[in-house]
């Protein structure tokens, strides 16, 4: 065997290579199946997540976006932005923090984002089939890596 730099001996045997070439492959597309939203797919996990929070009563404010997308502070803002000129987000001053501003959706953006989320689930299920029944662990262990990205 040659000699190598790298402590696998296949590229399949690097979890970060599977994992880059499999966030490719899904966001490519995840693209695709929200381009007749015209929504990008920071879009719609903003506009999915104000949408989630709102339905279980929580007050939506761009801070609590961007920690639960984990989406940073500046660029949830930027595209926040675009989504209240495009009619499908408001904002407005909190009414307990005047520094912040909370977030709803419009009529618009509501109407938009239940059919977008339909279109993803489609595509999650589909892309994601092959898992089957091992999908719950999958999901765990993606859930434990995020828990030690966040120092818990």
């Amino acid at each position: 065997m040659a000699k190598t730099d790298f402590s696998f001996g296949k590229p399949e045997e690097s979890t970060g290579f599977l994992l880059w070439q499999v966030t490719n492959l899904w966001q490519r597309e995840i693209k695709r199946a929200l381009e007749k939203y015209e929504l990008t797919h920071s879009q719609f996990v903003l506009l999915a997540s104000i949408h989630w929070f709102t339905l279980n009563k929580k007050n939506v404010t761009q801070v609590l976006l961007s920690n639960h997308t984990k989406i940073d502070p500046m660029t949830t803002s930027t595209v926040l932005r675009t989504l209240q000129t495009k009619g499908l987000i408001k904002r407005k001053e909190s009414k307990t923090d005047t520094r912040a501003k909370t977030v709803g959706l419009t009529e618009i953006g509501l109407k938009s984002i239940k059919q977008a989320i339909k279109t993803v689930e489609q595509f999650d299920r589909q892309f994601f089939g092959s898992l089957d029944k091992n999908t719950r662990d999958f999901n765990s262990k993606l859930t434990t890596l995020l828990d030690n990205e966040n120092g818990t």
